[in-house]
């Protein structure tokens, strides 16, 4: 058998859902992959849209991917500017960094969508540390190809014959397909781990179907051939795995219980910086055993 299938859970997240599939009771991480998001697809009327109030990050590096809305983001470097499809945001925690995730004004004035992926990349033991940072990729300089009837965007990393410009803190790949008509598709050999997440539609990986809201991870690491259907998309991803365990509480990552409390600490007594521009918080949640 070429796939193991994860256990996923749908949490309402107030006005909208997220499907996650990182961790999960089979599985922690894919590669550096920790944490794994799918948004939506939602619909908001007028006057409503998402409100993540300004929570804190450590040890980690956070990656959004919108197939559809708009999301304002805004952190404690003073970063403020709006996600949209095909763009990515890439965000280092490092230390710490604070962010909220909303839906602006003229978004909120109108009916509107939002569909999309977030990811948490754990980071390397040398890097858990750094200084926070945030960079934005548009559109236009992420690399993709229409071939086969796929619309292939390459996210980070080298495949299929393209390279991201998106700066990685550890190896790892990441892709975004839709198929705008049934088509086929070769997964090379790799000998890292990897794993396809099924947004919408359906797939097949080595005769096995994976459905809209499904993660397989791929356990062989030979060229596997894939079926798509048409219409469907998907996220394919993976890495060489972190050295070293990984914990994870709350909204931080980090090889180290001890640095987790503190930062629960620091978060509890303002020791974060704030986000200009947006003063709400979300409280730390109740004590648990790290």
């Amino acid at each position: 058998m070429s796939l193991q299938y994860l256990d996923n859970a749908v949490h309402d997240m107030g006005g909208f859902t997220v499907r996650r599939a990182l961790p999960s009771g089979d599985r922690q991480h894919v590669g550096p992959f920790v944490f794994f998001d799918h948004i939506g697809p939602a619909t908001f009327a007028p006057g409503e849209g998402i409100d993540v109030r300004p929570h804190p990050h450590i040890g980690l590096a956070t990656v959004t991917y919108l197939f559809e809305g708009e999301i304002y983001h805004r952190d404690s470097l003073g970063n403020a500017l709006p996600i949209r499809p095909g763009a990515v945001n890439w965000m280092v925690a490092g230390r710490g960094i604070v962010h909220s995730e909303r839906t602006d004004d003229a978004e909120r004035a109108r009916q509107a969508n939002l569909h999309g992926i977030q990811l948490w990349v754990g980071l390397p033991l040398e890097l858990e540390e750094t200084k926070p940072s945030f960079r934005h990729y548009p559109a236009e300089d992420i690399p993709g190809k229409v071939e086969n009837g796929l619309d292939i965007r390459v996210i980070t990393g080298d495949e299929f014959g393209l390279s991201s410009p998106v700066e990685t803190q550890s190896p790892m790949f990441y892709t975004a397909v839709k198929a705008e008509q049934p088509s086929t598709l070769t997964l090379p050999a790799r000998s890292d781990e990897r794993a396809v997440y099924v947004a919408h539609g359906r797939v097949r990986l080595g005769g096995e179907t994976v459905e809209a809201g499904q993660m397989a991870l791929i356990t062989d690491p030979g060229d596997l051939a894939m079926g798509i259907d048409a219409g469907a998309m998907f996220l394919y991803f993976g890495g060489q795995p972190l050295k070293g365990p990984r914990y994870k509480h709350w909204n931080f990552v980090s090889s180290s219980r001890e640095r987790i409390s503190q930062a629960r600490d620091d978060w509890a007594e303002g020791r974060f910086d704030p986000v200009p521009g947006d003063d709400e918080f979300i409280p730390l949640p109740e004590k648990v055993r790290l």
